[in-house]
């Protein structure tokens, strides 16, 4: 049978009986759970090893350019000839885009001759111009005056190369179609020009194809699944400096703002929090909607620059946009329901929150804490996305293994040749797939470690806070939180370690039987049609989210347990639960509704990280030279890196309130029913006699 905790965490008697004063939880403690802690550095070894991994192969660029007909990724400096400037892939043969758009040819567009340009060619009225391959051999020109004579050498041909020309086999190729730069690349328009195409006739050229069928090869390869999760990893590299403000100083500076009027405005802040959350998840939602075009005439385009508004592109990106708009519009109606039903139950909301703000206003130093591991997750978040684009973009670039025509002059060998003329394309292999699943498993473990690590702290620093007494106690330590903190350091991280990997391991099982269960939607079409199959279908998805949910709960109550006591991970976790499930009326009845209005307070900053991203998305810089393809995932990124943000800050109100609960239940456990070591602060908020009676001895 478990014993009692206050002869462990209060005043507890020393060896020649009498009791021991200024021993507030410094009881003998040793490091428990130390395996888990040397499989968390050994997991740490391993994410270098994999980042290393994708920082010698990976190269960004691959992620938003494509590659030229040499292998070269568009706007590499590096590459030979320099593409410093040269982004836009541009196919040179209308030809070749027409059979890769043919079901019945084997021809693919990744063996199309492309090469990297400046902008998009045009057809010209009064004659017919030329997009020519890049100077060398006897073509004596350099790159820069390439670029301005808008690629066009044809003058310098000698009668063999105009002749290959006129068949399509360059150097020079004629422009006959119109072309857009979309996300990067020049999409053709199969609208061809009539002057350019008599002149070209006139000159013996070869016939040229107009079909639209060449509009919808390049733009299925534009849009193909894989081009646009390149675009959004891309959109992640661009939009650094969004991610930056509105995903880490700003939602920092909300939390802190938020800990300083509970502080000193506790009564009004349920009210504030209800009502700042439904203005900002509708704001959230409208920006979706004015993004996706069902509001206004802001919505976003694929293409890049100015261009004739006649032209209408549409990509991948806008269905996921409006995707989305569909489900926060549900998720809105949702949550503003469910304010308005908790509105009557604010008062209670106010009464727990009371509890914390003046705990937080005795050990001060809980507002500030909160930046240590909010500094060492942000230095932790730009190592690991600068690692993500990298591992993203880490596949091996080879030539491809074509048995078609594709003969093309080459101004080296001074002749048309027809070996080696296949494309190249990013070749991924099967573990640099595992590699990313590492990766963004160790982000959810090392950011769920941090927490934990932060929550451990503050609930050893309210706990000491607490069993001493409150404030007028000459027990209470100077400085509460650095006592936690070596405490956490010395004996309790292989604690925290198994916690988190517990949570993460479990969010892991839960994401792939989601993914599996989406995969089995797709290919059945259909969820099961009988009762009994959609009952089991439903239900096992709201077994694993109560899984998940009682699981994280139970963790914050094992961290409360392991910094009082010192305990293992495990036998804290017996006693916190013991310990709720002896007083769940009790503890459910005063904080639930104190968890619910903390977690508006989260959404309210994530929010408000969220709306500002898309402020700052809609600025020029990301809507020409730096032009993002979608703000969906730098928002969704910004939104869930305020909400972590906001956990650790809003953990300081969280955790105080739960140790602080459990701690007075325990009190009141060993005295029958009398709190010993309750602080006169403590005392003073709970001397309503039904708020207390509520405490000590549930419902009648």
């Amino acid at each position: 049978m478990r014993g009692p905790l206050g002869a462990v965490i209060g005043r507890y008697p020393s060896s020649d009986g009498n009791a021991q004063m200024g021993g507030i939880i410094r009881h003998n403690r040793k490091c428990r759970d130390i395996a888990f802690l040397v499989i968390f550095i050994a997991f740490w070894v391993a994410m270098i090893v994999n980042s290393s991994f994708g920082f010698n192969q990976g190269n960004p660029l691959r992620l938003t350019y494509g590659l030229d007909y040499k292998g070269n990724v568009c706007g590499d400096k590096h590459a030979k000839p320099g593409l410093h400037e040269l982004e836009l892939r541009y196919w040179l043969d209308p030809n070749q885009v027409y059979q890769s758009g043919l079901k019945s040819n084997q021809f693919k567009l990744a063996n199309a001759r492309s090469i990297c340009l400046l902008d998009c060619p045009i057809p010209l009225e009064d004659q017919l111009s030329w997009v020519c391959d890049y100077p060398e051999g006897d073509i004596h020109l350099s790159m820069d005056d390439w670029i301005n004579r808008n690629y066009d050498y044809y003058e310098f041909l000698t009668p063999e190369m105009r002749n290959s020309s006129l068949q399509l086999q360059g150097p020079c190729y004629p422009v006959i179609f119109p072309s857009v730069n979309v996300y990067w690349s020049c999409q053709f328009i199969a609208r061809a020009s009539n002057m350019s195409l008599r002149h070209w006739q006139q000159m013996g050229g070869v016939k040229i194809n107009e079909d639209i069928i060449i509009d919808k090869s390049i733009h299925r390869s534009i849009n193909s699944r894989s081009s646009v999760l390149k675009r959004y990893m891309a959109d992640i590299g661009k939009a650094w400096p969004v991610l930056i403000v509105c995903g880490g100083i700003l939602p920092l500076f909300l939390s802190v703002i938020w800990l300083l009027m509970i502080r000193h405005f506790v009564a009004a802040m349920p009210w504030i929090t209800v009502a700042l959350f439904n203005v900002l998840i509708v704001s959230v939602t409208m920006f979706y909607y004015l993004k996706a075009g069902w509001i206004g005439n802001n919505t976003i385009s694929p293409i890049i620059g100015e261009h004739d508004p006649y032209i209408r592109v549409y990509g991948r990106e806008i269905n996921h946009l409006r995707a989305v708009a569909v489900l926060m519009t549900s998720i809105m109606v949702v949550a503003v329901l469910t304010s308005i039903v908790i509105v009557r139950r604010i008062i209670m909301a106010t009464s727990v929150l009371r509890v914390a703000a003046k705990v937080i206003g005795e050990v001060q130093a809980l507002i500030i804490f909160p930046i240590m591991p909010y500094t060492i997750l942000a230095i932790f978040y730009m190592f690991w996305f600068s690692a993500a684009l990298h591992l993203f973009s880490s596949g091996q670039v080879i030539q491809n293994n074509c048995n078609t025509n594709c003969c093309a002059y080459d101004l080296v060998s001074k002749r048309v040749n027809c070996d080696h003329c296949c494309g190249y394309s990013i070749h991924y292999t099967p573990h640099i797939g595992v590699a990313i699943l590492f990766h963004l498993f160790g982000c959810y473990w090392a950011t769920q470690f941090i927490i934990a690590c932060s929550s451990t702290v503050i609930a050893g620093s309210v706990a000491s806070y607490y069993w001493a007494g409150g404030e007028t106690s000459p027990e209470i330590p100077f400085l509460p939180v650095f006592s936690s903190m070596k405490r956490l350091m010395r004996y309790s991280l292989g604690s925290v370690a198994l916690g988190s990997l517990i949570v993460s391991f479990v969010e892991s099982i839960r994401f792939m039987l989601e993914s599996i269960r989406r995969r089995l939607k797709v290919s059945s079409t259909t969820t099961p049609d009988s009762w009994i199959g959609k009952a089991a279908f439903h239900s096992s998805r709201c077994c694993l989210r109560c899984i998940e949910w009682t699981i994280k709960s139970v963790n914050r109550n094992a961290y409360i347990m392991v910094a009082i006591t010192g305990k293992s991970f495990c036998k804290a976790s017996a006693i916190a639960t013991e310990l709720i499930l002896n007083n769940i009326l009790r503890i459910g009845r005063v904080n639930v509704i104190g968890d619910v209005i903390l977690f508006l307070g989260k959404l309210c900053v994530s929010l408000s990280s969220a709306v500002f991203a898309f402020l700052m998305l809609d600025t020029h810089k990301y809507r020409s030279a730096h032009k993002i393809s979608s703000p969906l995932f730098p928002v969704l990124v910004c939104w869930c890196l305020g909400y972590v943000v906001a956990t650790l800050f809003f953990g300081v109100v969280e955790m105080s309130i739960d140790t602080i609960i459990l701690s007075f239940c325990q009190d009141s456990e060993e005295h029958q029913g009398t709190a010993q070591y309750a602080p006169p602060l403590l005392i003073e908020t709970l001397n309503d006699q039904n708020e207390m009676q509520r405490l000590t001895q549930g419902p009648h």
